[in-house]
């Protein structure tokens, strides 16, 4: 359940990051709305993760979750350039959290 948990707030981490981009500073109301939200839920799940898994290694997921989604989502809309170096990157951070649950 925690591994369940731990992915859902990386995703988590991926939607308040763009919501935090796309918010303006913070002076947008609803991209700030669901920035406060989704940072809340991701931390919150987060905590919970870190109850039965190790710190490094949950900390870890959720960052390479929520940056690979991030990024993805920002090439997927135009946001940022897509290049095959930038998505091979993208992929070796995704093989590095598959490896953390492999060895977990």
């Amino acid at each position: 359940m925690a591994w369940l948990v731990l992915i859902l707030s990386g995703v988590l981490e991926a939607v308040w990051a763009t919501a935090l981009g796309r918010s303006e500073g913070l002076h947008r109301l609803v991209p700030s709305l669901v920035f406060v939200v989704a940072l809340a839920a991701s931390m919150g799940g987060l905590g919970y993760a870190m109850r039965t898994l190790p710190v490094g290694t949950a900390y870890a997921v959720w960052v390479g979750v929520g940056a690979s989604l991030t990024v993805g989502w920002a090439m997927l809309s135009g946001a940022e350039p897509v290049s095959a170096v930038r998505l091979l990157l993208v992929l070796g951070i995704v093989a590095c959290v598959v490896g953390l649950k492999l060895v977990h």
